[in-house]
């Protein structure tokens, strides 16, 4: 997940500006300050009551291999954590670090027994987990489980006696504006606590597929991951996660993921460590109006027609038993209408291994339905690798802008692609043109166009004056960067 921690820059003339603010402001009248959604005088009662279950959480992991001349691949900001100055490489047979790395996250403990929840990002890789509470008793923690697609992550503690516990709250009933309260260990720096409010809800800031955080303004730094955000009435209603700073610092922009999302993770971590979610198998993606019209959709001018589009199936999943197609557009599943891709992602996740639903799909403009048996996701599906550069040479024509080559045995082992992907490997877009419009990009491979293989640029020529000469767009499937995705390059008038 990609995440900016970054530190803080410390400001003291808005606090100034603040105060005398308030010199100028009559007192609101009391209110119960334990009230979730109230305007609080103060937090003090609440924040007294729930601090002693919010802990800091001290990851130790290996030290890196000063052998390597590849800097390992960290978070921006938390290069320091690491003992890595920001964009650096260590030399060949440099000395080694001082010592183990270590990483400071923060936690909150949901049972007597010792389970602490906390960020997936904060413990991953490590050897060693720490856990410390508000009164400094240290404790070493096991990594109960991880759910990597939603960042959350289960500790286990034992200790003689029961531990102080948080409640969870119902993240679905907290309403944009009401008062939230974040405590963390930010920088290392245990039981600091900071105000704000519900800033928004149902946020995608693609750091994975199943995105529905809360968005707040109280202050989340580095450290704060994995701390409880809480409601006034000091129920917990999200777990910190990231934060937006494109100056740094703290920007007001805090991620958090909901509890309605992270309870139900973690109850499901606790039983077998492991997060078992329905699967199809498919890559998917919104249908946008030229693909609608390239696929013979009907839309309201330029809006993204409902549903979602298949780029992919893959071979032997679920999808591919039930006889899904690349091309086929998903509207519904088990009578639940799909209007986004995310809607598709969400409903599928929900459903029973195992289970049989039908599926509403439109194919070649015909609405048809499927009965699919739900997979169970697999557990490398969040992998992806990097495809190395390569070159190839020949004109595809001008209509389109880009310059491409058939896939060879060579080219193949270059790029790294898939034994069995064939088509049109492109080695340049040219700025401004079609394709660049339509998000072609170098090292992209074509595979079909209008529907049909495309093995030869003859092919490709062919099929891009057909749909020119129609006056549509055309609608090609292309493998980018580990996975198939359609695009509808669409032709100006008068164009080359």
């Amino acid at each position: 997940m990609s995440r900016s921690v970054l530190p803080a820059r410390i400001l003291g003339g808005a606090s100034t500006v603040a105060l005398c603010l308030g010199l100028s402001v009559a007192a609101p009248a009391p209110v119960d300050a334990q009230t979730p959604g109230s305007f609080p005088q103060g937090f003090e009662e609440m924040v007294a009551e729930q601090l002693p279950a919010v802990v800091g959480i001290l990851a130790t992991r290996p030290a890196p291999d000063t052998a390597s001349t590849v800097a390992p691949q960290l978070p921006p900001g938390l290069e320091e954590f690491f003992g890595q100055a920001p964009g650096t490489v260590p030399p060949p047979g440099a000395a080694p670090p001082p010592g183990p790395l270590r990483a400071a996250g923060s936690g909150f403990i949901v049972s007597a027994d010792g389970f602490v929840v906390t960020n997936n990002h904060v413990i991953a890789g490590s050897e060693t987990v720490e856990v410390v509470l508000e009164d400094e008793r240290r404790f070493d923690a096991e990594i109960v489980g991880a759910d990597p697609a939603t960042d959350i992550a289960l500790l286990k503690v034992t200790a003689d006696e029961d531990l102080p516990v948080v409640d969870w709250g119902d993240s679905e009933e907290l309403r944009i504006g009401q008062w939230v309260v974040a405590i963390g260990n930010p920088f290392g720096l245990g039981g600091t606590v900071t105000a704000g409010i519900l800033s928004a809800r149902s946020r995608d800031i693609n750091a994975g597929p199943y995105d529905d955080f809360l968005q707040t303004d109280a202050a989340i730094n580095s450290g704060n991951s994995g701390g409880p955000l809480f409601n006034a009435g000091g129920e917990v209603i999200g777990v910190n996660t990231a934060i937006f700073s494109p100056s740094g610092g703290n920007v007001g922009i805090g991620f958090a993921v909901p509890s309605q999302v992270a309870r139900n993770v973690v109850e499901d971590l606790r039983d077998d460590g492991v997060v078992e979610r329905g699967y199809l198998g498919v890559q998917i993606q919104p249908v946008s109006a030229d693909l609608a019209e390239a696929l013979g959709l009907e839309t309201e001018g330029d809006e993204t027609a409902p549903g979602a589009l298949v780029a992919n199936v893959t071979e032997g999943g679920p999808a591919a038993e039930a006889g899904l197609e690349a091309g086929d557009v998903v509207t519904a599943v088990a009578g639940t209408e799909i209007a986004t891709p995310r809607d598709l992602t969400f409903e599928v996740a929900e459903l029973e291994v195992g289970e049989t639903v039908s599926l509403t799909i439109v194919r070649d403009g015909e609405t048809q339905e499927l009965d699919v048996e739900i997979g169970a996701q697999p557990a490398t599906l969040f992998g992806a690798a990097a495809e190395p550069e390569a070159e190839a040479e020949a004109e595809a024509g001008p209509m389109l802008g880009v310059t491409v080559a058939p896939v060879t045995a060579e080219l193949r082992a270059t790029l790294g692609l898939p034994d069995d992907l064939e088509g049109l490997a492109i080695s340049s877009v040219a700025p401004g043109s079609a394709a660049a419009d339509a998000g072609l990009r170098p090292r992209d491979v074509i595979a079909e166009a209008a529907g049909e293989p495309v093995r030869a640029v003859e092919d490709l020529r062919a099929a891009a004056a057909e749909a020119e000469g129609d006056g549509r767009p055309l609608l090609l499937r292309v493998w980018s960067r580990g996975s198939y995705g359609f695009r509808a390059v669409s032709f100006a008038p008068g164009a080359d």
